[in-house]
């Protein structure tokens, strides 16, 4: 809780993976991979209540060993390759009312840390906004990406920054990285999306920032991690 406002966490877990099959219960440093994010909420000062949101037996188990909550699976229609996003949260919210925040943990950010999550929590409340979501800078500027077209030749996505040849003279941009979205549950229900123009951003450094959505990606984590786990010991 925070300010009086109750808090509640979903970490959305379905099992088909098209890119790492299975990988939200893979070993990453000898743990499942939603085992990170359980950990790292399980630690946050304001969430009242953590659950999962599957239609998963194995990951549901895997998740409740850790001690995630379960109280319903999540119905087989809203775990396809084409549900979007949103609509697990939502139905979470139908099923479970009363909470002022929600909290979204996506079990594929798994350095992101409790700080993250209460510092998001903590924005949204100082700021009294309607959402707030954790981004990163790029590690490529889109003032210099390039479309392809006749003949392949190269058009500038942004004309007016194409020959800017600084990068430190280019507008700083940031993007989602996927890690922590809180939003007023109401509002959220009503919008039906995170993103709107009254969206505040909490910005997380990029060594926290990876989002596994291939194999490159685990092994990248999975590597960071370990070096993570050694500042510990």
């Amino acid at each position: 809780m925070i300010n009086n406002k109750k808090v509640l966490a979903i970490i959305p877990a379905r099992g088909g993976s098209k890119g790492v099959p299975r990988k939200n219960i893979r070993l990453l440093a000898e743990k499942p991979l939603i085992f990170w994010t359980i950990e790292e909420a399980k630690k946050s000062k304001y969430i009242d209540r953590l659950i999962l949101s599957s239609e998963d037996e194995e990951i549901i188990e895997v998740a409740e060993s850790y001690g995630c909550e379960v109280p319903f699976r999540r119905p087989r229609n809203l775990a396809l390759d084409t549900t979007h996003g949103i609509e697990p949260t939502l139905h979470v919210l139908e099923q479970i009312p009363g909470y002022d925040y929600v909290v979204v943990l996506q079990p594929t950010s798994p350095l992101r840390i409790s700080d993250d999550i209460d510092k998001c929590i903590e924005k949204l409340n100082e700021c009294e906004g309607v959402s707030c979501v954790s981004v990163t800078e790029p590690p490529h500027s889109p003032y210099w990406m390039y479309l392809l077209v006749k003949d392949e030749q190269m058009q500038p996505l942004i004309p007016e920054y194409a020959m800017i040849p600084r990068r430190q003279e280019l507008p700083t941009v940031y993007s989602l990285n996927g890690a922590v979205y809180v939003a007023d549950s109401r509002w959220l229900q009503k919008s039906k999306n995170f993103m709107s123009d009254q969206t505040i951003a909490y910005i997380m450094p990029k060594y926290r920032s990876y989002d596994i959505d291939n194999e490159e990606d685990f092994l990248l984590c999975e590597w960071m991690m370990r070096e993570r786990m050694k500042d510990y010991k």
